[in-house]
């Protein structure tokens, strides 16, 4: 059986640590055709979350 490379290992914990910046937002929107609310997902940055939800 082979040994995973330590670099591969590496780089993992880079990507993931990078990943840990980023936020799923759920916004609930009402339809004003029919009332409805439907959810709109997006993928922000943690920094941008706020002016993501302030609409701008």
């Amino acid at each position: 059986m082979a040994k995973a490379a330590k670099t591969a290992q590496k780089k993992d914990l880079k990507a993931s640590a990078e990943a840990k910046n980023w936020t799923k937002v759920i916004r609930a929107v009402r339809s004003p055709k029919t009332g409805a609310y439907t959810f709109k997902e997006a993928i922000v940055h943690k920094d941008k979350v706020t002016a993501h939800l302030a609409g701008k």
